[in-house]
């Protein structure tokens, strides 16, 4: 069947209009692939000698002198790239203004990279927490090259240092890859503290203003969401307040196990599995659930 020209016309008319009530930019956006390739670049970095061809002991590419020129070489591809995708990021900020948004996309470039060091200092704290915290690890190698938890925690980190920095989209385009990757959904406004341990992990959530504090493990399925959103006269949405949970030190939340709203847990306190929690509780607080009523009977051959 031959089509006429004039229906595709019709047919890219059609979608072209609902596209266009959502608001366009003349500006390229920062790019999938870029921002993936950003990401496993940092990875490879960051945990040298765990990815790829670099994973044998007794590779030549542990030799110091290989082993610093390949870490340049991914310092200067990286600076290369991230300078590109935040610029596109500066530009949709910055309406186009493109001298602003060089400059500002320079800055958080150097200021990215050089505080590289500390991220790995801090995903150290991370690892050492999974390695005291479950039983079932043999060592920390195992735990970087396996643990699900690794890489939601490390990309959090990174986009965290980009989210401080008010640099648009890209924070939330690495947070959803690891959502993608791993099943742990963690809002790269979160603040988190050292020693922090996501126990397996797929279905936990943790919203954009939670702090958490240090030596916290929780388990899969912990949802640290908001269970209302303050809205303006006109009922639209207010953004920018706290409305996510805080954990302070020491604090343990078990599988399946719900807080909401801007509530407050004391050190040292254990929220047990299933729980749904809508109210701040002190230090040293145990919170779980009734047993329920079970009903055991013999199976019938």
């Amino acid at each position: 069947m031959n089509l006429d020209d004039n229906l595709f016309q019709k047919w890219v008319a059609d979608l072209s209009s609902y596209q266009d009530k959502l608001g366009n930019t003349p500006f390229p956006f920062p790019d999938h692939q870029e921002i993936c390739s950003i990401l496993d670049r940092l990875s490879l970095l960051i945990f040298y000698g765990y990815n790829k061809s670099e994973n044998s002991i007794f590779s030549k590419d542990f030799d110091p002198q290989i082993k610093s020129e390949r870490m340049l070489y991914l310092f200067k591809s990286l600076y290369k790239i991230i300078s590109k995708e935040t610029e596109k990021a500066f530009l949709y900020k910055y309406n186009g203004d493109r001298s602003k948004s060089k400059k500002s996309s320079e800055n958080i470039t150097h200021y990215f990279l050089d505080h590289l060091p500390n991220i790995r200092k801090t995903l150290n704290t991370d690892i050492i927490a999974a390695e005291k915290g479950d039983p079932a690890t043999g060592s920390f190698h195992e735990i970087i090259l396996s643990y699900p938890c690794v890489y939601a925690i490390m990309v959090h980190r990174l986009a965290h240092e980009f989210f401080k920095a008010k640099v648009p989209l890209i924070p939330r385009m690495m947070s959803e890859r690891a959502h993608s990757l791993t099943g742990i959904d963690i809002h790269p406004g979160a603040t988190i503290g050292d020693y922090f341990f996501i126990d397996h992990g797929t279905g936990v959530v943790i919203g954009e203003t939670c702090t958490i504090g240090n030596n916290v493990k929780i388990y899969q399925g912990v949802t640290l969401g908001a269970m209302s959103f303050p809205k303006d006269s006109e009922g639209a949405i207010i953004k920018g307040q706290k409305r996510h949970p805080s954990l302070e030190n020491n604090v343990t939340i078990y599988a399946a196990a719900t807080i909401l709203g801007d509530v407050q847990i004391g050190e040292n306190s254990v929220i047990g599995g299933n729980v749904w929690l809508t109210d701040s509780v002190p230090k040293n607080t145990v919170v779980t659930i009734s047993d329920p009523d079970l009903l055991i009977r013999t199976k019938s051959l």
